[in-house]
């Protein structure tokens, strides 16, 4: 198949002239245009070519939750997704007992072969601060016990981030465990100090979860003041930091900020979206049996007292990156694609390379999801 008359969405820039041809669901070649007949070929009309989004962190949709731990839930959560441009996303665990979140991993195994947008899962909770759940049941939160580990890492072929706090008992070695896996090791839900978070990296520790949110940040201790997991993460190089770019989890000055301090290779945009997304304002829903509704664009608990999750798509994060924080269109795509492919090891995608997965979405000049693409086959158009 071949992929014409596209402005081709690469991390330095964008290049008109190229032409895509994909082979057995990967790129086999990217070249000059040729005007040479073919039986297969796209013509993308002028528009947007990027790869196909990766989201490390999406709970849900359309009334369905990774909770359910069914495929139906999942390939309804996945088709959603689908339409804003996400061809890889982890299902996003809660707070939860353990066996619960070892059913979704039963279940997730099952069925990722089915569902191609499933690259894994991403463990949130129960390893979490009290002082900082947000909107994750605090009645389930404990601390990374050996046991609670180990039944966690028999299903390491399935799980692809974790996100633990770094100040609890037993989260370095817990940490380290998940590492020496080759499992993506994220601080969050924390009331870390520095040294708390320091200690955390030396550890495996390479990403911060929904930076901003639900996360320690400067405070005074006795009457000097330290730094929380916020600062050590704006301050390392090698920390990746997730951002709920949807313009209600966090400010365009703190996205701005963000963008400073890290650059846009050290950024992951993800949606959080919970089972709030899809559904028109003023839907009830439950994040594992906690009350939410959806209101004014985002998921709220139902007391409205925090935040749960949003309820966006990737592309309505790419649009606020460009349109409120002033960033370039290909720096907001690799936000989306080649950084949280790399902060997991998805290495065939998130980039338009020679080898890599033919995982596309077409893109209109005002950024809409026109088309999207899955090893080279359609599974989402307008």
């Amino acid at each position: 198949m071949i992929f014409r008359n596209a402005r081709l969405i690469f991390p330095d820039g964008i290049r008109e002239g190229l032409e895509i041809v994909t082979q057995h669901g990967k790129i086999a070649d990217i070249r000059q245009q040729t005007k040479a007949p073919a039986n297969d070929v796209v013509d993308v009309d002028g528009n947007y070519l990027a790869p196909g989004f990766v989201d490390l962190h999406v709970h849900g949709a359309i009334g369905r939750d990774t909770m359910e731990a069914s495929a139906e839930a999942f390939r309804a959560i996945c088709d959603y997704h689908s339409s804003g441009g996400t061809t890889s996303l982890l299902l996003t665990t809660a707070t939860a007992p353990i066996d619960a979140i070892v059913d979704v991993l039963k279940a997730v195994r099952d069925c990722r072969s089915t569902i191609p947008q499933i690259a894994g899962v991403h463990i949130e909770g129960p390893f979490i601060s009290k002082a900082k759940c947000g909107a994750q049941r605090g009645e389930f939160i404990q601390d990374p016990s050996p046991v609670a580990v180990r039944q966690l890492v028999e299903h390491a072929d399935v799980i692809k981030r974790v996100t633990i706090a770094p100040e609890l008992s037993g989260a370095l070695e817990a940490m380290e465990n998940f590492h020496t896996r080759k499992i993506s090791v994220s601080g969050g839900h924390s009331d870390a100090w520095d040294e708390d978070a320091r200690a955390a990296f030396d550890h495996g520790m390479r990403s911060v979860t929904h930076t901003f949110n639900c996360m320690s940040s400067a405070r005074r201790r006795g009457v000097y003041r330290v730094g929380g997991l916020l600062e050590f993460a704006l301050s390392e190089p090698q920390i990746s930091c997730e951002l709920i770019a949807d313009g209600h989890h966090v400010s365009a000055t703190l996205m701005k900020m963000l963008y400073r301090a890290k650059g846009a290779g050290g950024i992951c945009l993800v949606t959080d979206a919970t089972a709030g997304a899809g559904l028109p304002n003023g839907s009830r829903f439950s994040l594992f049996g906690t009350d939410c509704v959806v209101e004014g664009g985002v998921c709220l608990l139902a007391d409205r007292s925090a935040l749960a999750g949003s309820a966006s798509r990737m592309i309505d994060l790419i649009r606020t990156s460009v349109h409120d924080v002033d960033l370039p269109l290909h720096e907001a795509i690799t936000m989306a694609t080649e950084n949280p492919a790399r902060a997991i090891g998805l290495e065939t995608k998130g980039r338009l390379a020679v080898g890599t997965d033919a995982d596309f979405v077409v893109l209109s000049s005002d950024l809409q999801i026109l088309r999207t693409f899955t090893g080279g086959e359609e599974i989402w158009s307008e």
